[in-house]
């Protein structure tokens, strides 16, 4: 108990932002909430949207890290194919872009599960003291971390946040810059493999593996958030956990850099997958998107047209 209190104490800054937040919304009310569909027809039109809402590079270099609530809601076959005419540089800023906002904004429903979970351990959840509704409130979010019984404080280091910088070079990484058949056919941008006929099949599939397929999605943002979930509870990436929480002990923000070095059961290259990570958070200058954060008020739910 005296460990999870140590961990709140630290966590006071994110405790109040989130109250910061949840004032904000309740102050401003539908505004907050507001959404606007926007349909763009090429890759270009995308980076001009993003011009209007001042998301752009000389923006992020003059020190902006606040991202627009801009959520991608396809991915498609036209990227594929329109990317082949983009320049590289080009094309890894649309993807930066594209994706971060969907990083962020599954980060942050994680965080308001996580406070609410702080605030239940310190009210007593361990030894049972709670209501009926927190009671089942605990064990659906036991269940989809897959932590059993009462174990509050494992289900504490399960429920946080996955660094920007690391998501967006894994994402890189697994889907070609968003390029892939599978991010095309099926919004997957982090290779997740799916057992049972479901998802899509690779064309070189290895029979000694079984019927693995590549899960599908509805949205980018479902890939996200099932990339985080899966990051949050399979046991190939404890490492990454105890190693976050040791982050969150010392009070020290979460890096990406750092958390990738844990990942060489990620892919069968090992050690080579982690380097190929950290190349690509150091030429593409990733470490400080760890610092981004959504902005507040209205979103865009973007379609691309032709899909």
């Amino acid at each position: 108990m005296s460990r999870i209190r140590t961990r709140r104490i630290q966590e006071t800054a994110l405790r109040a932002l989130c109250a910061g937040v949840c004032a904000l919304v309740l102050l401003l009310g539908g505004a907050a909430r507001a959404q606007e569909r926007v349909d763009l027809a090429s890759p270009e039109a995308l980076l001009d949207f993003f011009e209007t809402l001042n998301y752009t590079p000389e923006a992020w270099q003059s020190g902006i890290r606040e991202v627009p609530r801009a959520y991608l809601m396809d991915i498609g076959q036209n990227w594929k194919v329109n990317s082949q005419n983009i320049e590289v540089i080009q094309k890894k800023r649309i993807f930066f872009r594209a994706l971060a906002p969907l990083i962020l904004r599954a980060n942050e429903v994680i965080l308001e599960d996580r406070e609410r979970l702080l605030v239940l351990t310190e009210k007593g959840a361990q030894k049972g003291n709670v209501n009926g509704d927190e009671a089942a409130w605990l064990e659906a979010l036991g269940q989809r971390y897959k932590v059993e019984g009462a174990d509050i404080e494992e289900l504490v280091k399960r429920v946080d946040l996955v660094p920007t910088s690391l998501v967006l070079a894994q994402g890189a990484e697994e889907s070609g810059w968003g390029t892939s058949r599978f991010a095309a056919e099926g919004n997957a941008l982090f290779g997740q493999w799916t057992w049972g006929g479901k998802g899509i099949k690779p064309k070189e599939q290895r029979e000694d593996l079984g019927d693995y397929r590549i899960a599908a999605f509805d949205t980018p943002l479902e890939s996200v958030e099932s990339y985080l979930l899966n990051i949050n509870t399979n046991r190939a990436y404890a490492a990454l956990r105890d190693r976050r929480a040791e982050m969150r002990a010392r009070g020290e923000a979460i890096s990406g850099w750092d958390l990738a070095e844990t990942l060489t059961s990620y892919s069968e290259r090992g050690a080579e997958y982690v380097e190929s990570l950290h190349a690509i958070m150091r030429v593409n200058k990733l470490q400080a998107t760890d610092d981004a954060f959504l902005a507040e008020g209205k979103t865009w739910e973007i379609y691309p047209v032709g899909n």
